[in-house]
């Protein structure tokens, strides 16, 4: 018999999350072949009407069921831990979201391009969408600290890890030699290059509008939280 702490809602989670990384994944592994026969705009597109609604199914039901399970902690009341939990939490989006800089490429209005680059954020890790999510994850299973936080947080760390191998081989594919290249002058691991001196980090190539806009995002969120969290209690399954 299960205890009485892990309810469906657990299950439900990883359902939802496997279900999205093989949409995500899987879409971006056929990218190569179906863009031959749709042309990249198209092919984004689709690609964007099949992710994104299952990305906010996603968060949807992670708002509605963040404090299902067993209670492991409770730090909320603790002074700074919220500040701390923000902190980090902004921190994960500047890694999360300039990894694509072109918003046009991401809206299909320009034609979407693969692309191999090592400057920027990527002289920091060569993931930082990996890394966003990991701090991500941090942040709020610290913050809320239940059982269905914690599995939700593993399902996520171990679909970007995989995600890590899976890209990296793509580009691979794709690049040959060059992405070998970029692959020893980089890192998984953030900093990591920086510190063995195999990079160099140039502030200049953070003063760009992605990053300004990121952080604008950032504060309309912290400005939103409320009611998303309002907005989203309405929507029960």
């Amino acid at each position: 018999m299960m205890p009485d702490w892990l309810t469906p809602s657990h299950f439900m989670m990883l359902g939802l999350q496997i279900v999205f990384a093989i949409a995500h994944s899987g879409g971006a592994a056929l990218r190569p072949w179906a863009e031959k026969y749709t042309g990249a705009r198209l092919y984004r597109v689709i690609f964007a009407l099949i992710s994104l609604p299952l990305a906010v199914i996603l968060v949807v039901y992670f708002f509605n069921h963040r404090y299902d399970g067993l209670q492991l902690w409770q730090v909320q009341g603790l002074p700074g831990v919220q500040t701390f939990v923000w902190v980090l939490s902004a921190i994960s989006f500047l890694f999360l979201y300039p990894a694509t800089f072109n918003l046009l490429e991401i809206a299909a209005i320009q034609k979407p391009q693969v692309l191999l680059y090592e400057t920027g954020i990527i002289r920091i890790t060569r993931h930082p969408q990996m890394v966003g999510q990991v701090i991500w994850c941090i942040a709020h299973t610290l913050w809320i600290g239940t059982t269905f936080t914690l599995v939700t947080s593993i399902g996520l760390i171990l679909h970007h890890l995989f995600a890590v191998w899976h890209g990296d081989r793509r580009l691979l594919a794709r690049y040959g030699e060059a992405f070998e290249l970029v692959r020893q002058r980089t890192s998984i691991i953030p900093l990591l290059a920086i510190l063995d001196g195999r990079q160099e980090l140039l502030w200049q190539e953070f003063v760009r509008p992605a990053y300004l806009g990121v952080t604008l995002f950032v504060l309309l969120f912290w400005w939103l939280h409320p009611l998303l969290l309002v907005s989203t209690s309405k929507i029960q399954f």
